[in-house]
């Protein structure tokens, strides 16, 4: 790892001396940054759950509006997607934003484990602050474009439901993205990087089997449990492991299994995920997932349903996009954190062990280098509809797993305002480049035509249904 360069951060992209307060973009987003906290602290607060984030796609709109962002919201049949876009002429950049939660996990922002009574769901993914951070990012790059006079439009897209509902990709699919010339991504994370990262492709599904309910003990002949057909889909699908390429994955949950042990249940649900980096094995592996649940209902006596849930493709990552963002992140100086955020995240940082890692580390970058990850987004179905570039920024404890109880803590404390910052930092950083540089825009567009392939055909993973508004209900 590197450390970041101390510069003048912008210096460089002024045009003139006349814009030195102005038109600087790092200045931009240094102005945004109680809105950046107050915003993020919200929407943590909120919680919301995929296509339910009512308040949390409000917010973000009406601080869009105040600064004269025109909405279009609902769109792609998603009540909390939505499109806001300022500017006219020159190329169309746009942001992404998500805010959806996660179930099933709570935390305060304590520096120990202190789960909220009464409360479902967690920001243990951080999209509050990416929802924050990529709205100050929109208002920066809105506000150095007016002051410079650059052509240009900024869009930024509210994409709710990345947590298994595949927002982006129902976006993706009804066009969204097609007119845009370039997209800029961010995550929020516990080190700081612009590495070149392909995810993987991923698909889920619920399977229902449905029985005949009868008493367990006084009439088990009866009786036809869907429970035996999920046990019997599950054992099953276990042993295809075996029979799989090394980079498959499949694990699952059993979402409903029965509500008492004495009555035969009549329903049970499982819910799959498939990954794969290639997205043509997750379309092979998935029917033999179909061929299982056929086998356990045959013989189980029971009958199966299933309806997939989500479908993302992998992100398609483009060097010379990557390269550029790893050098606007190390052209920024280091977060500076007060003494009180340091001692929070050395409490935090005893939660991991003996082999934690240095809480300095959230003041490097990573070394550039071209990765494949094992986690899914939907940013890959966007990232083929246009080129697209990310940056991931520490807004978590060093050492900190994604859907952890430390993670919703850094993302409810002023430690992850802080990181968000940075990613703002970047992304107004790269998106001036993109603005002022019409080679690296021919370059990169020449590279995502080459990368796609001359007939590349969209296809997602999800077929044509529509969006699943209550898969979270």
């Amino acid at each position: 790892m590197k450390s970041f360069a101390i510069l003048a951060a912008g210096a460089a992209l002024v045009a003139t001396p006349a814009f030195a307060q102005t038109a600087d973009p790092i200045a931009q987003v240094e102005a945004e940054a109680d809105r950046t906290e107050r915003v993020a602290q919200q929407i943590w607060q909120f919680a919301e759950l995929g296509y339910l984030e009512t308040r949390s796609s409000g917010l973000l709109i009406d601080e869009l509006q105040k600064e004269g962002f025109s909405i279009r919201p609902g769109v792609a049949d998603i009540p909390t997607a939505f499109v806001a876009e300022w500017g006219e002429g020159g190329p169309v950049i746009g942001l992404l934003a998500e805010f959806d939660a996660l179930p099933g996990i709570t935390q305060s922002a304590e520096p120990t484990r202190d789960p909220v009574a009464g409360k479902h769901a967690g920001h243990a993914c951080g999209h509050n602050l990416f929802g924050a951070g990529s709205l100050s990012a929109a208002i920066a790059i809105r506000n150095w474009l007016e002051a410079t006079g650059t052509p240009g439009r900024v869009r930024l897209y509210g994409t709710p439901a990345e947590e298994g509902g595949s927002g982006k990709v129902y976006m993706a699919r009804a066009g969204l993205f097609d007119d845009a010339d370039f997209v800029i991504d961010w995550h929020p994370a516990d080190r700081n990087s612009a590495a070149s990262r392909m995810s993987l492709a991923n698909r889920s599904g619920k399977f229902r089997f449905r029985g005949v309910s009868a008493h367990a003990a006084g009439a088990p002949e009866r009786g036809r449990s869907a429970l035996d057909g999920v046990e019997a889909m599950n054992m099953m699908v276990n042993m295809m492991r075996e029979h799989t390429s090394m980079d498959t994955r499949i694990h699952y949950v059993i979402t409903d299994g029965g509500k008492a042990p004495n009555v035969v249940p009549d329903f049970a649900e499982v819910f799959y995920y498939v990954r794969h980096s290639d997205a043509d094995e997750v379309r092979a592996l998935w029917p033999r997932l179909e061929a299982a649940a056929k086998g356990a209902a045959m013989g189980t006596g029971t009958e199966v349903d299933w309806e997939i849930i989500h479908g993302n493709n992998p992100t398609l990552p483009l060097e010379s996009l990557q390269k550029m963002m790893d050098t606007k992140l190390r052209a920024l100086e280091p977060i500076e954190y007060t003494a009180d955020e340091l001692t929070w995240a050395a409490t935090v940082r005893e939660s991991f062990g003996e082999d934690a890692p240095e809480l300095s580390e959230a003041g490097e970058v990573e070394e550039y280098a071209v990765q494949t990850g094992y986690g899914s987004t939907d940013v890959g179905d966007v990232s083929r509809a246009v080129p697209t570039v990310s940056v991931r920024t520490a807004t978590w404890v060093p050492g900190t797993a994604a859907h952890s109880w430390q993670a919703v803590a850094a993302s409810g404390h002023s430690y992850g305002s802080k990181g968000t910052q940075h990613a703002a930092k970047a992304m107004v950083l790269a998106a001036v480049e993109l603005y002022t540089n019409p080679q690296l825009r021919e370059t990169a567009k020449a590279e995502f035509i080459a990368a796609r392939g001359e007939d590349y055909v969209y296809e997602s993973l999800l077929g044509d249904r529509d969006p699943p508004l209550d898969y979270r209900k």
